[in-house]
Formats: C-alpha cells, structure tokens, sequence
C-alpha cells in the first residue's frame, strides 16, 4: 500500500520521515517531493509491502503535529497518468 503523507515542514528530510515511519511499520521506499530547484513541495509518499503496517502508519501519526505542521497521512490516489485507460485513443 502506497501512503500519500501531505503537510509536512519544507525543513522535513526523507530519512527524518523514515525515521517517524519506522514504530509504526517498515516502509519499502520513503520520498519526499520536491521541485525543481530541489525544494520540498510539503507532501511525500511511503510506500509498504503489509497494508496493517500501512494502516498502522495512519492511525499512529495521522493528525499529529510533526516540525510545527499538523501532517495528514491517506492511502494514495493513483496519478491520473497512471491510468492505462486514459491513454486510450
């Protein structure tokens, strides 16, 4: 399950997010995104192999305030490129 963690500080490293993941489950691969100028754009996604690990993330940290912002953690959407109807002529 990919998780879609929204409102993070733009100071929030990927390794410091990791870290906060880490009690609540193992995550696959942590990324922060970032934009051109190599900014975080305040969002970033975890992925798990367990979706209870996945879930537990949620519960756990959901709504708590981490670097002064209060984080929002969801399952993540897919993108609408990721849709291989949509490419369809």
């Amino acid at each position: 399950m990919k998780l879609h963690i929204g409102n993070l500080s733009p100071s929030t490293t990927e390794s410091e997010l990791k870290e906060l993941i880490t009690p609540f489950g193992a995550a696959s691969s942590v990324e922060i995104v970032k934009d051109r100028d190599g900014l975080s754009k305040g969002f970033g996604f975890a992925e798990f192999a367990d979706d209870a690990q996945a879930r537990a993330v949620i519960t756990g940290l959901d709504g708590k305030e981490i670097g002064g912002k209060t984080v929002k953690i969801g399952e993540a959407r897919p993108r609408k490129n990721d849709n291989p109807r949509a490419a369809r002529f």
